[in-house]
Order: C-alpha cells, then sequence, then structure tokens
C-alpha cells in the first residue's frame, strides 16, 4: 500500500534528459539535459543498475562519489546527482567527450597546437592535482576520461577506477577486468614492480598524448612511432613512455619542462589562459596592460574560446574591475562571434552603460568603433540612452571628440527620431559650421549634412541645405569650400530649377577663381559638364571624407547638342557674336567633332545658347537666361566663366561687348585709333609752323 502513495525520485529530479545525441563514455551513457526551471544546459551521465554486472554497479558509485567530492578548475565539475535503485545520475557542465571534440574540429580543418598545448595542460594540471595534492591514482587516463565544455577547454573526468596511492587497500578492479581493450594502455612494468607512484598515470598520460596527434592507438608498440607529435613536444612524451618506471617524470616536472622557453606550451594562448585563471587577483597595472596586448593575440584564439571564456571576463572586467576603454577592443572583436540574440543580451546593455561614462577615452573609443556594434542597436535606446550623452561631444574642449562626434552622426542618423535629427542635431551642426576654430571640423560637419540629408524632412532641407553649403563656400578653410561645392552635388535632387540659378549657380561662379586649385576642380567638375534639363543628373559616387567626382550642376540649365548642329537663337534676341565673325556654320560643326576646343550648346526653352571658341585648355560657357523668374522676363543675365588649364583668374578684359568684340579687342582698337589721332596732331602742328626764313641756317 504504501509504495502505492510512495513518489518516483525520477519525477523530482530537477533536471530534464534530452534523448538526442547521446554517447558511451565507459560504463556510463553521456545525455545532454537542462534544468527544469531555467532551461540551463547541462550533461547528464546516466548508469543503468540493471544492465550493468556488479562490479560496474560497484565502479558507477565509486565514481559519483569521487566526482561530487574533487573539485577542481581542471577536473569534471559536478553540479548535482541522483541514486536510486534503478540508475545513477551525475549532473555536470555541459561537456562532450575529446573523442567527438578532435573528429569535429578535424571536419573543419583540425584542433590548433595552441588548443591542443592548452589542452593538455589542463589535463597534466588536474593529474598533478590528484598526485600530489590528494595523493590518488587516476588509474583510467585516456580519451575516454577527456571532456571538452563550451569554451574548449579539457577538463578530466573517469573517475571510476580512482585509488589512493599511499597503500591502502582497495577493492576497485582494473581498467582492464572491465573493458579486456584497455589493455594495450597499461604500463609494461607489473603492478608495483617499481618507479614512483605516478609511473602508471603518466605512462597513460603519454598514450593520450600519442591519440591526440596520431588516433587510436592499435598497440602499446605504436607509441615508438612519433607521427604527427610536435617536434618540441617530443623529448618530454619521450620521457612519459620510457622502457624504465624509475625515469618518467612526476606530472608537475612535466609540466615546467613544457613551460620551458620554446616548449610545447610556452605560447601566448597559455599565458592569456593563465592570467585569465588569475586574473581576480592581479595588479590593475597588469590587467590594463593584458587587455591592452589581449586584442592582438585573439585573432588566432579558439572561436568557442573566445565566447565563453575571454568575453565573460571582460564583461566582469569592466563591470566591476574599472577596466576602462582597454576592454573595448577586445570586446569588439570577440562580438564578431555572437549571434545577434546573443549580442543583444550579452553585450548591448554594456554598450548603453559605457556612453553614459565621463571617461573620454571610453567615449572616443566608442565612436570610433560603432560600426561594429551600431547594426544591434534599437531606435528606443538610441533615442533615449544613447544620443543624449553623445551630443556632449559636439560642445567637447577636444577637438578629435568632436570631430567623431560628428562622424558618429553618419550611423546615428538613421535611426533618430524626428525631434532629435531635425532640430537637436541642426542646432548642433550649424554651431560647428560657423563657430568651431577647427577647419576639419567644419569641413567634416559640411560633408556629414550631404550625407544625412535624406534622412532630414523636406521642411528642413528646404531651410538648411543651401545656406550651409552657401556658407561653406566662403569657409577660409579650402577643404571647407570644397565640401560645400560637394555638398550641393550630393544633393542635387532637392533643388529646383529656381533655386539652382538664382541661388546656388552664383554662388559656385564666384568659386571658378577660388585660389585652391582642388576647389576650382570640384567647380569645374559640378558646373562644365552638361545634361538634361532634369535637376542634377548625379551619377558619381558620394563616399569617403574625401570625395571627388560628381555631375554637373548646371545640368538642369543646358544640355548637349547633337553632332553637326547648330544651337538656334532665342526669338526676337540676338546671338552675341564672337570677334571672329558670325556663328558657325555646318562646316564649322565638323570642326566640333574633330577638334576638342568647341563646345556645342542647344538652347533649352527659356534659354538661349551658343558656341564659344575656347582659346586655352579648357573653355568658356556663355548661356543666357530668360524667364527663370519673373523679375527677369525683358532682361538678358549673361554668365561667362573660365577654367583654363593654367588656372590664372579669368579678368573682365575677356568679357564681350555689345558689338561682338571683347574687351580686350576694343581696348587694343581705341589705343591704335588714338595713336593715329596723336600722329595727326603733330603733322598739323609742324605744318602751322611754315617755312624757313630769310638768313636762317638748315640744319642737316
Amino acid at each position: 500500500m504504501w509504495s502505492f502513495f510512495a513518489r518516483d525520485p525520477i519525477k523530482d529530479f530537477n533536471y530534464e534528459l534530452l534523448p538526442e545525441n547521446q554517447e558511451k563514455s565507459g560504463i556510463w551513457t553521456l545525455s545532454r539535459g537542462k534544468r527544469k526551471t531555467t532551461g540551463e544546459p547541462v550533461s547528464v551521465f546516466v548508469y543503468e543498475v540493471s544492465q550493468g554486472t556488479e562490479e560496474q554497479t560497484q565502479l558507477a558509485k565509486a565514481a559519483f562519489k569521487r566526482t561530487k567530492t574533487l573539485r577542481h578548475p581542471n577536473i569534471l565539475s559536478y553540479v548535482d546527482g541522483l541514486e536510486t535503485e534503478k540508475s545513477l545520475y551525475i549532473v555536470t557542465e555541459p561537456v562532450t567527450t575529446l573523442a567527438a571534440h578532435l573528429k569535429l574540429q578535424a571536419e573543419k580543418g583540425g584542433a590548433s597546437d595552441l588548443e591542443v598545448s592548452w589542452g593538455l595542460h589542463q589535463i597534466v594540471k588536474a593529474l598533478s592535482f590528484l598526485v600530489n595534492d590528494c595523493h590518488l591514482n587516476h588509474n583510467n587516463l585516456g580519451m575516454w576520461a577527456v571532456f571538452v565544455d563550451r569554451a574548449g577547454e579539457w577538463k578530466l573526468g573517469g573517475l571510476d577506477h580512482v585509488t589512493s596511492n599511499q597503500g591502502e587497500s582497495t577493492s576497485l578492479p582494473p581498467p582492464k577486468v572491465i573493458n579486456p581493450d584497455l589493455e594495450r594502455y597499461d604500463p609494461p612494468e607489473s603492478p608495483g614492480g617499481g618507479g614512483d607512484k605516478w609511473t602508471g598515470d603518466v605512462w597513460r598520460l603519454g598514450c593520450l598524448i600519442w591519440e591526440v596527434f596520431n588516433g587510436n592507438l592499435p598497440r602499446a608498440s605504436s607509441l615508438r612511432s612519433l607521427g604527427k607529435i610536435p617536434k618540441q613536444l617530443v623529448p618530454h612524451y619521450c620521457e612519459l613512455v620510457g622502457a624504465n618506471p624509475k625515469i618518467r617524470p612526476n606530472p608537475a616536472r612535466f609540466l615546467l619542462n613544457c613551460r620551458s622557453p620554446g616548449g610545447f606550451m610556452n605560447n601566448s594562448f597559455v599565458e592569456s589562459c593563465l592570467f585569465l585563471e588569475e586574473i581576480q587577483i592581479k595588479e590593475p597595472a597588469e590587467k590594463q596592460q593584458f587587455f591592452q596586448d589581449l586584442s592582438e593575440n585573439l585573432d588566432s584564439f579558439p572561436e568557442n574560446f573566445c565566447k565563453h571564456k575571454v568575453l565573460p571576463q571582460l564583461l566582469t572586467a569592466f563591470e566591476f574591475g574599472n577596466a576602462g576603454a582597454v576592454v573595448l577592443t577586445p570586446l569588439f572583436k570577440v562580438g564578431k562571434y555572437l549571434s545577434a540574440e546573443e549580442y543583444q543580451q550579452k553585450i548591448i546593455p554594456v554598450i548603453v552603460k559605457m556612453f553614459s561614462s565621463t571617461d573620454r577615452a571610453m567615449r572616443i573609443r566608442l565612436l570610433q568603433q560603432m560600426e561594429q556594434f551600431i547594426q544591434y542597436l534599437n531606435e528606443a535606446a538610441v533615442n533615449s540612452q544613447i544620443f543624449p550623452h553623445v551630443v556632449h561631444g559636439f560642445t567637447d574642449t577636444n577637438p578629435a571628440i568632436r570631430e567623431q562626434t560628428v562622424k558618429s552622426m553618419l550611423l546615428l542618423a538613421p535611426k533618430l527620431n524626428e525631434t532629435n535629427l531635425n532640430q537637436e542635431l541642426m542646432r548642433h551642426f550649424a554651431r560647428l559650421q560657423a563657430r568651431d576654430d577647427q577647419g576639419p571640423i567644419r569641413c567634416n560637419t559640411t560633408v556629414c549634412l550631404g550625407k544625412i540629408a535624406p534622412y532630414l524632412n523636406a521642411g528642413m532641407r528646404q531651410r538648411v541645405l543651401i545656406s550651409a553649403f552657401s556658407r561653406a563656400t566662403k569657409d577660409p578653410f579650402p577643404a571647407s569650400r570644397a565640401a560645400g561645392v560637394l555638398g550641393f552635388a550630393a544633393t542635387h535632387q532637392y533643388y529646383s530649377v529656381v533655386e539652382s540659378a538664382s541661388r546656388i549657380l552664383p554662388t559656385l561662379c564666384t568659386l571658378t577663381v577660388d585660389p585652391d586649385k582642388n576647389v576650382r576642380d570640384q567647380v569645374k567638375k559640378t558646373v562644365v559638364h552638361t545634361a538634361t534639363v532634369s535637376i542634377f543628373m548625379f551619377s558619381a559616387t558620394w563616399a569617403g571624407w574625401a570625395v571627388t567626382g560628381v555631375s554637373s550642376l548646371t545640368s538642369k540649365l543646358i544640355r548637349n547638342a547633337p553632332a553637326g548642329s547648330e544651337a538656334p537663337p532665342a526669338e526676337n534676341s540676338p546671338v552675341p557674336q564672337s570677334a571672329a565673325g558670325p556663328a558657325p556654320t555646318n562646316t564649322a560643326s565638323k570642326g566640333v567633332q574633330q577638334d576638342r576646343s568647341y563646345v556645342s550648346c542647344q538652347r533649352l526653352c527659356p534659354m538661349e545658347l551658343t558656341f564659344i571658341r575656347v582659346r586655352d585648355f579648357f573653355f568658356y560657357c556663355i548661356f543666357s537666361v530668360y524667364a527663370l523668374n519673373p523679375a527677369y522676363s525683358h532682361t538678358r543675365f549673361i554668365v561667362v566663366f573660365s577654367v583654363r588649364e593654367n588656372r590664372k583668374c579669368f579678368t573682365n578684359n575677356h568679357a564681350f561687348t555689345p558689338s561682338g568684340l571683347s574687351k580686350a579687342e576694343l581696348a587694343k582698337k581705341k589705343r591704335e585709333e588714338r595713336r593715329k589721332e596723336l600722329e595727326a596732331k603733330r603733322a598739323e602742328r609742324k605744318a602751322a609752323k611754315g617755312p624757313l626764313k630769310l638768313g636762317a641756317r638748315k640744319l642737316d
């Protein structure tokens, strides 16, 4: 009756076993599991009493006890357990067998020597702990007794056959009794045949090293063949598998030998792992130096190690260790290995907290590396938790922080709300562009404004863009003037024809004689090229802080005429003629195709254009604008500019007069007329003196 009310202890067990991916590990079955309350992953070693012998059950109970009581960072961590009449359950940290891990690594190209060196270091250290500190012999060391956690760290398990090495009697059977195949891993000497207490375990350690590099050990004699064992490890390996048990080193001595200069375990990965294990007792200066050097080494570290070992230490160092900005670079490097969900859970909360820091080094590092995490930030966090702190950088006394703050707006602008983008940000941009004492910052502000223009609302673009870019063209810093020109080109689609003719072109034409060559070049590329009436057929790329190559700003006013055709004059309007004569005929048009010094322009209503002969490397563009504004309906404006190869300023002497002559030619004509007039007056004065008087002597 009481058995009817008795509860099954398995139902009260806090862990659930998952049926997939079960592995055999000696007398145990290794299963994946999870905690019922939190879903936290675990591994569960299960032994079914009904399926084992009495000796196996004895070993399972011994392993249960040893796993529960032995605690060491390099020994499989015990989490929970359950022992019933039918079965035994040992719950540990989530692990997989070493054999399965190496097989998976082989599919990816093989485990690196760095990873293996640290793994062996951990196993030898655990073995040294058992032999020297606990006075125990493992007696079961092999591939089947080593497990690998999520970080890729090796853990010593398989504690079924652990016995005391201080002469205490034991009733546990040796491994070969349970599994005869394990006999090939036994040392050649008979039990108690001489040597120290650790000789059997270090022999099996040598077998483990052989199998890690060469695969399954077929027979004991194969240990003589080194195979793929690294050269740095060979002399120390040979000591482990020496026929004389008295020369086999203590595990602690073997570890020191491998850590000596040039040894297999003397590398940056092992050094970093050892530092992380002792980071809590390190001095702040040592931590700072370690995190600075860590970034250079992370690329060679295993991915899982970075995610599950390095990342938690970085987060802890920032949260509780006051590590500061030095953790940012390695933090973002490790972040590349995380999924979007993991990044949101582990790194984003830390980043949001970092933005509120008053540490300037922290702030500038965040701004410089924003591109690595901006895609994981949601708009709510950007507007409420990040942007309010970032805007303080616009008024910072450090120019580097102000500049990085401006550049960061390229990434933040798409996520900003209406108020932050169109009001707060524009207010700071206007102040920087007009008042900042650093020319590069004014220049980058102009460039950034051109790039984020698509995100502004239409009303703000109407009020801000032309004024801001026009202001930039008057900046004493040449790069700022060039940025203003490029800003007009990059935002061409937002301007009307009237705005282009009445506000933008007059501003740009004054820059054709700018003293800086780069500014003149940008104006040439922006203004000279002809295109269709559509506004700014802009095709060049607006990318980078030093932008080149834009299309025509005058494209909304003129376009190329077909080859061999003339530009018809506007109705009831005379066409200005060059000094060389009337407008070109079809014969002259052929010269246009043969000689690049001619430019063909076609009249587009309401405009009148003509052929002009170019005297230098480039050409003069002359066009008349009609009816772009009602105030201009009866007025003709002749806009003349030159972009010459020698970049000399184009003076008023090159302008044309209503008579068809240039001012220079007209001045020359006037000088010639004046000369003739003076010669005529001299002749008149000479004639007025009359013939010589009598007695006067004529001088030759």
